[in-house]
């Protein structure tokens, strides 16, 4: 089997695991004890205007057709289009739009675990290294004895040590929020637009010209390679180009009609750099320390045991001990060789834990009052909010999902054996 059938083929596996992720949680939450009608007037409303509420809420309907009707708000394709993020229903508590309050609460999230990962992953590999270098030395023992430690303190234990050492006793970071209330959220880079002169057609054709330009550049430049030309390789990048570059075409169109282009990925230390706001950044970078540190910290020790384990039996092999006798340095044969070798592993455990952490560090979240996920889905959970826990866990499970496909196929990437 080829990377390109083994792609599809995953690709396609992930849509039953998605529906039946989704199918589990509408059940499980209509199982659950608790009315979100009777938590929403506090056990104070009169007979009629509960069940004015089930109505407006779709929960006098038959199961099948509240499942049905979740469904079809998935994939309802005009919806996404308005709005950007699928139909997720509305809140039972304020009503809003489900889709709109995850993804709004996402990028703190994301912006979390991009930098705990990059602490843990960074921390962990190299003292792991380290480890499996120095076997069975002090070293050895003193950095095996921090993976255990690590990992088996609770994580809202170390934020606490981390926020009164130094936050209230060295006044040196803060220890909540995303940035200090003083200093206003970045908004991104924002770039304004002429109107056009033209209509839609006049815009594609005249973008078209510049990426048949580009494209032609990229052909003579690989005939100068010497590369081949298959046409069936051939007529599949052709179609998807033109398809790529109409969708580019209607967007650019798009944002010139409403005459500005705002780009802002809702992270706020890319959206101060956007901004060209360096007290937005330092405010940014300040505030996501010592949740970020306290995180990578402790998934670190995972890191640093798996690594060590795997250098131990990858710098026994064969192939080590010939680069060795080859005259190759040794940071070449370590991190060149063996490393490389010993990571598909490690890299397995990065997209696990990334995708847990995309999910909601519901711990650490609620320890520094970080506005993400997993301190939405608690709110959520407390007050029997079914159309946002399904929300919260169905994205949930979609992200972890998304990042399986990716590590999959970077494993069928690096390691041929597994897609045959």
């Amino acid at each position: 089997m080829g990377l390109r059938s083994y792609i599809v083929t995953r690709i396609l596996l992930t849509i039953p695991t998605l529906l039946l992720l989704l199918s589990m949680v509408f059940l499980v939450m209509r199982v659950l004890p608790g009315d979100p009608v009777a938590l929403h007037f506090e056990k104070k409303a009169e007979p009629w205007q509960l069940e004015d509420m089930r109505r407006k809420l779709g929960l006098d309907k038959p199961l099948w057709a509240q499942y049905a009707d979740y469904i079809w708000g998935l994939i309802d394709i005009n919806y996404i289009l308005a709005y950007g993020y699928p139909n997720l229903g509305k809140s039972m508590q304020t009503f809003e739009e489900v889709g709109g309050q995850i993804f709004s609460a996402f990028p703190a999230t994301l912006e979390l675990a991009i930098y705990s990962m990059i602490i843990a992953s960074v921390m962990g590999i190299l003292l792991g290294v380290v480890a499996s270098k120095s076997y069975n030395s002090i070293l050895d023992h003193l950095i095996r004895g921090f993976g255990t430690v690590t990992y088996a303190v609770p994580v809202f234990f170390l934020g606490i040590i981390f926020q009164l050492v130094f936050g209230v006793f060295l006044r040196w970071l803060p220890t909540g929020l995303r940035i200090r209330a003083s200093v206003a959220p970045p908004t991104g880079l924002t770039i304004i637009l002429s109107m056009p002169s033209g209509g839609f057609i006049s815009n594609f054709l005249l973008s078209s010209i510049a990426g048949l330009t580009i494209s032609a550049i990229c052909i003579a430049l690989l005939k100068v390679k010497h590369v081949k030309f298959r046409f069936k390789g051939f007529a599949i990048s052709l179609a998807v180009f033109i398809i790529a570059w109409v969708v580019y075409a209607y967007v650019s169109w798009y944002f010139v009609l409403k005459g500005k282009l705002q780009i802002a990925t809702g992270l706020y230390t890319i959206d101060s750099l956007l901004e060209a706001n360096p007290v937005k950044f330092v405010e940014s970078v300040k505030a996501l320390l010592l949740p970020s540190l306290t995180l990578g910290i402790i998934l670190s020790g995972i890191f640093v045991r798996l690594t060590r384990t795997n250098m131990l039996e990858t710098l026994r092999l064969d192939f080590v001990t010939a680069a060795k006798a080859r005259g190759l340095r040794e940071s070449t044969v370590t991190y060149g060789y063996a490393l490389r070798n010993a990571f598909l592993p490690i890299l397995t455990m990065l997209g696990l834990q990334f995708a847990m952490l995309l999910g909601g560090a519901i711990l650490t979240e609620t320890t520094f009052s970080w506005p993400g996920l997993g301190r939405y889905i608690v709110q959520r959970i407390y007050f029997r909010d079914y159309t946002a826990i399904q929300g919260a866990v169905v994205m949930f499970g979609l992200f972890v999902t998304l990042v399986s496909l990716v590590v999959d196929i970077l494993y069928a990437y690096f390691d041929p054996r597994i897609r045959l």
